[in-house]
């Protein structure tokens, strides 16, 4: 047992002897971590500590099982990491985010921690190892190599429950809105130059669609997290592993995380050494923040005015948007998600030159992966609940704006091409622009269409569906005077 000096304990590692203070449940390999990377004062995300805490919970059921670790000392471990899996203790990991190659003194942090509250569950004194070992006992059967990816694993498929939830709440509000705003007709644009009708409610649709897309990307690559290489250690081999622990540790992880599907890695060497799985992971992410700033980009041009813009939809108003400009408001919640977008595919290309940057048996780079992808997974879940709830469920359209657009686009002259024409049409449009007329207004001055023909073809229904010119002639243009 360590002598204890006043408000410390002395730990002693393969460096030598260092005063741990006494509180603490953290030990010497912790306590150097924390000195050595004084970086950004970020710490592990909650989530990655509890799934660590199950796969620490995982291997010392299997070690048990196994022979491999008494009754007694498992129990307390296992003790232990239920206490950080109900949320306790998480005060105790200290370690910042950017730390050690692979993930280790996060590793040791865990280990340390775990071991001294086994040690205090026994009636020992926290420090004295030759109860439990953070090593020998509480990491035994696992190296960081197999256990960190692991835990990761677990982490994202747990995150990805709530990003999933958020996406699909927006999915479902904006198919709402497809579906009130189906009767509203509005000119179309492409180039942000006026073009063929559509209805409001088709532009909500492919939106929700979009989101929808989203989720069936993310739900695939999450898939692929549940492929979990334990039992791999330090390159793959299995060294310091029973024979079958890589088959009794699957249950056990399964048991521990609720965690359905979880199954062993095909091939240890790649689990070891491929971060392949993450960055497609981080590249689902990607498409979803870039989709989702091309729908903020449109509701924020849509919104755009009142007086000066587009101003076909309203968006509600969550804050003054100005310091100095009385009244003014501003698309707060689009400009929010945007922004998180922004970061999530920084993270994303962080994620991809640390996947690419391993070598040999293994990519030091992990604990930059694992901090970016829970980052994007955390900050998107949020940044989208907070949307779907303060902005898209208060989106109403300016139905009369719309219309005016609408009956004013050169974009309606699309619908007499099957009726005079590519060439005629482009006329007739020339022809209103310099008449300061509408189109509709050249067509029935010019002849080319009845009252009765121009309202049929013109009908929201048919001119924004693949049908409706039936029985309509194809006619020789007049020229608008």
């Amino acid at each position: 047992m360590p002598k204890n000096r006043k408000g410390f304990r002395l730990e002693a590692d393969s460096l030598g002897e260092r005063r741990v203070p006494i509180g603490a449940y953290w030990g010497v390999q912790t306590l150097r971590a924390s000195e050595n990377f004084a970086i950004s004062g970020m710490r592990a995300k909650p989530v990655f500590i509890t799934a660590t805490a199950m796969v620490k919970k995982a291997a010392a059921r299997t070690n048990l099982s196994l022979g491999l670790l008494d009754r007694k000392r498992a129990g307390a471990i296992i003790r232990a990491a239920d206490e950080i899996i109900n949320g306790g203790l998480h005060d105790q990991f200290i370690v910042d985010v950017y730390q050690a190659g692979a993930g280790t003194s996060h590793n040791m942090n865990a280990n340390e921690v775990i071991a001294n509250r086994a040690i205090e569950e026994l009636g020992g004194r926290r420090g004295d190892y030759s109860i439990v070992h953070p090593n020998d006992h509480v990491n035994a059967s696992q190296s960081t190599n197999d256990a960190m990816p692991a835990a990761l694993r677990v982490a994202a498929i747990m995150s990805s429950e709530g990003l999933v939830r958020a996406l699909n709440g927006l999915s479902r509000t904006l198919r709402q809105k497809a579906a009130r705003f189906d009767g509203v007709i509005k000119s179309g644009r492409t180039h942000l130059q006026d073009a063929a009708p559509v209805r409001l409610g088709q532009e909500f649709s492919g939106y929700a669609a979009s989101v929808e897309s989203s989720v069936d990307r993310i739900k695939t690559a999450t898939g692929r997290m549940r492929i979990i290489g334990l039992g791999g250690t330090a390159v793959g081999t299995g060294i310091n592993t029973h024979p079958l622990y890589r088959k009794a540790v699957m249950p056990a992880l399964r048991d521990a995380t609720g965690i359905r599907g979880l199954r062993p890695a095909p091939d240890y060497f790649e689990a070891a050494t491929s971060l392949g799985d993450f960055t497609a992971s981080s590249g689902a992410l990607r498409g979803a923040a870039a989709d989702l700033i091309r729908i903020c980009n449109d509701l924020r041009l849509l919104a755009s005015g009142p007086h000066t813009g587009l101003a076909e939809i309203t968006i509600p108003a969550v804050q003054p948007g100005s310091s100095i400009m009385p009244g003014k408001v501003n698309p707060s919640m689009p400009e929010m998600l945007t922004m998180v977008s922004f970061q999530v595919i920084g993270n994303d290309l962080a994620i991809t030159l640390a996947a690419q940057a391993g070598q040999l048996e293994l990519n030091v780079m992990f604990p930059l992966v694992n901090w970016n992808l829970l980052h994007s997974i955390e900050i998107l879940t949020n940044a989208v609940s907070a949307f779907d709830e303060r902005c898209a469920r208060g989106i109403e359209a300016d139905r009369q704006r719309c219309k005016t657009y609408f009956e004013n686009s050169a974009g309606l002259a699309t619908a007499l091409n099957r009726v005079i024409g590519y060439e005629a049409a482009a006329r007739v449009v020339k022809e209103a622009e310099a008449n300061g007329e509408t189109i509709r207004e050249a067509v029935l001055r010019a002849g080319i269409m009845t009252k009765d023909e121009w309202e049929r073809i013109t009908d929201p229904k048919t001119i924004t569906g693949p049908a409706g010119l039936k029985g309509l002639k194809r006619k020789r243009p007049g020229r608008a005077r």
